[in-house]
């Protein structure tokens, strides 16, 4: 059986490049795959006043309608809430949805933001786990960021279609346990109120970094090929 296309999609301040060491290794096994670099992450000379949280969800859908096959849709971090977005218009076309140290979520993240877009913070502020992470590669995060577009932390989108929710979806828990996860659904916790409405959830814990694309690329790849092999065909 063939496996789905892989379509990656990066959280906050990043581009394509910040999946190139996964990439590498699922094209190495024999994997369709596309990275995506999302409207107003291109360079820090992009103008982002104008981009819309519309805009990343569109540039997903077109990512998905250009797909050779119905894909897998990877998603990190913030992506959580466009490319959960992206679930309510191009579910039919989905082979799978996967949450990459990230869940769905309708947004706004910080309705109250009002810049027009938000540098990457220091490490201390940004109070997310580093482990695994060398000092050369948070020093190429550093230089490579690029401040991210306030719509898409104040701005959310409606949803109209519920057979979003029957699109299968993994998450894939690397800050935080799955079992943590699974426990603050059953204590109605309201953040994950999104995550415990959807029908097919497997779960998938690899311990380490906000950012296993980094500390952990090759049990990433290993995570994300696997969900395609079985979504193939």
């Amino acid at each position: 059986m063939p496996s789905a296309p892989i379509i990656l999609v990066p959280g906050f301040w990043l581009g394509a490049w910040a999946w190139d060491e996964v990439a590498g290794a699922l094209r190495a096994d024999g994997h369709d795959v596309t990275a995506l670099t999302l409207p107003g992450l291109e360079s820090a000379d992009t103008d982002r006043a104008s981009v819309t949280l519309a805009d990343h969800v569109d540039a997903i859908c077109d990512a998905v309608a250009a797909a050779p096959a119905p894909p897998v849709l990877a998603v990190h971090s913030g992506a959580g809430v466009p490319g959960y977005a992206a679930t309510d218009r191009v579910h039919d076309r989905l082979a799978a949805m996967v949450y990459v140290d990230s869940f769905p979520e309708v947004g706004p993240i910080d309705p109250d933001f009002a810049d027009d877009d938000k540098p990457l913070p220091s490490w201390e502020d940004l109070n997310e786990s580093l482990d695994g992470i060398s000092e050369e590669q948070l020093a190429t995060f550093r230089e490579r960021a690029v401040p991210e577009p306030g719509a898409a932390l104040r701005e959310s989108i409606e949803l109209t279609d519920e057979r979003r929710l029957g699109v299968p979806t993994t998450v894939l828990c690397t800050a935080w346990p799955s079992a943590e996860f699974r426990k603050a659904i059953e204590d109605g916790q309201p953040w994950l109120q999104v995550l415990g409405s959807l029908r097919d959830v497997s779960w998938v814990d690899l311990p380490t970094s906000h950012w296993p694309m980094w500390s952990r690329p090759r049990e990433t790849a290993e995570v994300l090929g696997r969900v395609a092999r079985d979504s193939g065909g």
